[in-house]
């Protein structure tokens, strides 16, 4: 029996399809061994979105190589559909697929190991119209599963390689996003996370068109599962309708990730962003108004070409001012292809180390004052299977996505309230009130 581990890096969708790859490489036959492992085939699903993570991904790939030189060596994702012909020189790759056949990977496994599949098989991605979820039915040592209901990006933001590694959006039809989700919640999960590459995207693709709003919408009122969460939209889609869709179900989670990317109007336009900086701050407050206990978090880039010192301090002062629950911070990646590759004035790599330190400070005090405002408030709690190991507490998350130890003995995927006392090591520490 053929044993195969996967290995992935990168967003929440490529280990929503990871964990599809997985779960189909099993039911035909296939045995599923950690990566850490000898196997006959690793499977290395990339990211492209840095330059880290491609050496990252590459680092991947030659540690598989060293652990079997025998074995089956098949890279996948972004990296792979970026550049596959660099990923091919690597000694030892046997093939190189592209994020459109990764649900032929079952397929091309065997083929490889036969002597008849080809070293590349990397398509046009932007060409791509259809929508494959690769969606699974279970993710183990998870409390949370997730549910890939959009692909591909159309906005081309200067900075970003996503589009061409991703292709067109492109979405799952209402019907089967309802129909995944159900299934989750038969399986056991109490809480989905609907992902995507332009999550609010979705649905323009579609005939007829619909939009996140009213998927969401429809999932809420037909009680489909006790908590939906969404991953990260963009400033312009979260609307009036979405806030009040958060503020009244009962259902979606009180956390929004909404991409910032920088507090100066002039590298927003160079960006090419589609609001300012004046734009997202009314948003955020307005988003608080409506529910005073979210959680939103924001991607800041920091040095990105053409960033003054002056900018940079917009950006700090914007930050500091807003009512956010976390920062992720990114220095800026230079990716071929790009416009902003080409655009004069990089900043220094020294330069952009120190900025995003910056930037990274003033995440972890806003992370801190956001938990530290739920001490003395209950909580409701989604036990993970894992338990903090310095105390054996259980772990787990409310559902505006604070973390939360308990000392109390809980079952994992259980979901309890939990008074917290005080603030430690990143997480709010209480115990259970209420099972």
């Amino acid at each position: 029996m053929l044993k195969v581990a996967v290995a992935t890096l990168g967003c929440k969708v490529n280990q929503c399809e990871s964990a599809g790859i997985s779960e189909t490489l099993a039911v035909r036959g296939m045995t599923l061994v950690p990566f850490e492992e000898e196997a006959d085939c690793y499977i290395i699903n990339t990211c492209t979105v840095t330059g880290r993570t491609d050496y990252q991904s590459r680092q991947l790939i030659r540690r598989a190589i060293k652990r079997n030189p025998a074995a089956v060596v098949l890279v996948t994702g972004c990296y792979a559909q970026r550049a596959p012909e660099e990923i091919a020189r690597i000694p030892g790759v046997g093939i190189v697929v592209g994020n459109a056949e990764k649900s032929r990977l079952s397929d091309l496994i065997r083929e490889l190991s036969e002597g008849i599949a080809p070293e590349i098989h990397v398509g046009d991605i932007r060409s791509e119209k259809r929508f494959s979820s690769l969606g699974a039915a279970s993710f183990p040592d998870h409390t949370r599963a997730f549910l890939k209901i959009q692909d591909g990006c159309d906005a081309f933001c200067s900075y970003c390689i996503v589009p061409r590694a991703r292709g067109a959006s492109r979405s799952l039809r209402p019907v089967e996003v309802e129909e995944g989700i159900a299934s989750l919640a038969s399986e056991g999960y109490r809480e989905v996370v609907l992902t995507g590459i332009h999550l609010g995207a979705y649905g323009r693709d579609l005939i007829p068109t619909t939009d996140l709003e009213a998927m969401v919408r429809s999932v809420t009122e037909a009680h489909l599962v006790e908590r939906l969460r969404l991953s990260s939209i963009e400033p312009r889609e979260v609307t009036d309708e979405l806030i009040s869709l958060i503020e009244s179900s009962g259902v979606v989670c009180r956390h929004l990730h909404i991409p910032l990317q920088s507090g100066d109007d002039g590298i927003l336009a160079a960006m090419n962003r589609n609001y300012d900086a004046a734009f997202f701050r009314d948003l955020i407050r307005k988003v608080h108004t409506a529910v005073p206990d979210i959680a939103v978090g924001i991607d800041v880039i920091a040095g990105f070409p053409g960033e003054t010192e002056t900018a940079f301090v917009n950006t700090i002062r914007l930050v500091e001012g807003l009512p956010v629950a976390y920062l992720h911070v990114f220095p800026y990646s230079r990716r071929p292809g790009t416009p902003a590759a080409a655009m004069p004035d990089q900043v220094p790599e020294i330069e952009k180390k120190r900025r995003a330190e910056q930037l990274r400070r003033i995440g972890t005090a806003k992370r801190q004052a956001f938990a530290e405002r739920f001490i003395g408030t209950p909580l409701a709690v989604l036990i993970e299977g894992r338990k903090e190991k310095s105390t054996g507490f259980s772990i787990g998350f409310s559902d505006n996505y604070i973390p939360v130890a308990c000392g109390t003995a809980c079952d994992a995927n259980r979901i309890v309230r939990v008074m917290p006392g005080s603030f430690r090591n990143g997480r709010l520490i209480g115990e259970v009130i209420q099972e």
